[in-house]
């Protein structure tokens, strides 16, 4: 027998003026020249409403080869956080090369019995992708502090700002459905069609490897999903690669649509007479399948980000370059019931 997709998924409680919202060093250290940006990004955070705390871990000049510090030393922060009643949510610093070294240390018992958002793309997709498989956590593939609230937003044109702010605030803390992303001039039809099913994905070299662990998400819950991907860097044979490693798993014959985001220092697709481009890539892997694709959207390392909560469930309308979110990513600010934490207890 096999298992079907968690519906609903576990949702955090929402957020409400004044919570304890937890910047931390989830992956990679904080380089000197970023603890700008972190301040930057508590300014954000303020200004929501929220009251920022930076975790002990976040510390310029703190690291252990590539990453903010040994897997383990991570993964005892990130448990206290979760643990901790007081924080309601978590904030990525940034992303790195760390996660997969403590995905087997994370206290799930406390995710079922106070799930918080967790926020963050590049390597925090493993987070996302592997919580979701293990608990049913709605993941929020987002922007994190330092590339993201601290960065990305600081450049935008003040239109846009506010609009992303309104965004992040009404999916933190509102229980209606957002409805449609804001599109954006780069949104591209590459195959027309219509799709409805809960958002799975991340950066596609991240959700090709985890699908190779134990934190794989199950295959037949990519049954009728939308699955979302961005890349950054390396080669563009190595996206081709990916894609087809997806479709080796079964992936690709059982999703319902695909939403692509902007690549980002990608050898072979960044002039703009590329050959082939990433559009051409995708539709070689996919074939004959009938299956719309949406590219080019602003999510992952070319933000700011729209965000993309794992779980919940979009429609895509290809043709209209049209992306919908139809659930709200939390829940109402009540204690979960015995049924969310037992659906996922072992």
């Amino acid at each position: 027998m096999t298992a079907a997709a968690p519906s609903p998924p576990l949702r955090p409680r929402a957020l409400q003026a004044g919570d304890l919202v937890v910047i931390a060093s989830l992956s990679g250290p904080l380089i000197a020249q970023y603890e700008p940006n972190v301040q930057k990004t508590v300014g954000v955070l303020e200004h929501m409403g929220f009251r920022p705390r930076r975790a002990p871990l976040l510390e310029v000049g703190r690291s252990h080869w590539w990453s903010a510090a040994e897997p383990a030393e991570i993964a005892a922060e990130l448990n206290g956080l979760l643990r901790d009643p007081e924080v309601r949510a978590i904030i990525a610093n940034d992303g790195g090369q760390t996660a997969f070294g403590y995905l087997d240390l994370i206290d799930l018992e406390a995710i079922r019995t106070d799930p918080k958002p967790i926020l963050g793309y590049s390597d925090i997709s493993l987070l996302h992708l592997a919580l979701y498989a293990r608990t049913g956590l709605v993941g929020f593939h987002a922007d994190m502090a330092t590339p993201g609230f601290g960065d990305g937003w600081q450049s935008a044109p003040p239109p846009r700002r506010a609009e992303l702010e309104t965004l992040y605030s009404q999916l933190l803390t509102g229980t209606d459905a957002i409805g449609a992303l804001p599109g954006g001039p780069s949104w591209e039809c590459w195959r027309p069609g219509r799709a409805e099913g809960p958002l799975i994905g991340g950066v596609i070299n991240r959700i090709a490897l985890v699908q190779a662990t134990r934190f794989a998400v199950p295959l037949e819950w990519f049954d009728g999903a939308v699955l979302f991907w961005e890349e950054m860097g390396g080669l563009n044979s190595y996206v081709w690669s990916y894609l087809h490693v997806l479709r080796h798993a079964g992936i690709l014959d059982l999703i319902s649509g695909m939403v692509v985001g902007i690549p980002r220092e990608i050898a072979g697709l960044e002039s703009p007479d590329a050959s082939p481009t990433l559009a051409e890539i995708v539709l070689d892997v996919l074939g004959d399948r009938d299956i719309p694709v949406l590219g080019n959207v602003q999510f992952g390392h070319a933000g700011p980000n729209l965000p993309m909560p794992v779980g919940i469930r979009a429609r895509l309308d290809a043709q209209q370059r049209t992306l919908s979110l139809l659930e709200p990513a939390v829940r109402p600010p009540a204690a979960p019931t015995a049924a969310d934490v037992a659906r996922f207890s072992p």
